[in-house]
């Protein structure tokens, strides 16, 4: 036959046994959180490194004349895609982290349009290429227990992982969208096989 506790004592050994948990076992669910928060910065990074690539390619690979063309009226030409990519290199991280802000594109309203007005080539390559350093350190300096967690933004709530997919999910549609937009003016992207 087993012993009862007097509830007095049972709530003791509960206050002991939830205390235990938090002294030893918090910490180390925490690490953990914070371990792979850390690796999926690293996969992102991994997936920044390889469309920060093509984008340049494709940039390069556009003649100048083209970078005014659209599909269609009230679309995005080829310069405002491209200089969208470099925006959401400035943006991103400091929206979706929390990282510190660049001082070439502050958020706030109209931030997305900014540089899109000034879509030439040559503002093209220098914005992707300087947006896409500045992405890489403010991620990279982020502290591992940023990482994690939930934040708000676009009206919903977002855990970090969930955050890292957005980035990496929203960069591999525009990447999409201008490689049809090379296609439809006969560019092939440089890296493909495919003639």
């Amino acid at each position: 036959m087993r012993a009862t506790l007097p509830i007095s004592a049972r709530r003791a050994t509960n206050a002991v046994a939830l205390a235990a948990f938090v002294l030893i076992g918090a910490p180390r669910l925490a690490a953990s959180q914070d371990n792979a928060s850390v690796e999926a910065r690293k996969a992102y990074l991994g997936q920044l490194e390889e469309l920060h690539g093509k984008f340049i390619q494709l940039a390069e690979a556009f003649p100048a004349d083209k970078y005014a063309w659209r599909p269609a009226p009230g679309v995005r030409s080829v310069g405002e895609a491209l200089m969208h990519v470099a925006t959401e290199y400035y943006l991103m991280p400091p929206m979706t982290f929390g990282a510190k802000p660049s001082p070439t594109l502050a958020l706030g309203p109209g931030a997305f349009g900014k540089l899109e007005k000034d879509a030439t080539k040559e503002k093209v390559l220098q914005a992707l290429k300087e947006g896409h350093t500045y992405a890489v350190q403010a991620l990279n300096d982020l502290p591992a227990d940023s990482l994690g967690g939930t934040r708000k933004m676009f009206g919903h709530e977002f855990t970090g992982t969930q955050r890292w997919f957005l980035m990496a999910g929203d960069l591999h549609e525009h990447l999409g969208q201008l490689i049809a937009y090379a296609r439809m003016n006969g560019i092939k992207p440089p890296w493909s096989k495919a003639e």
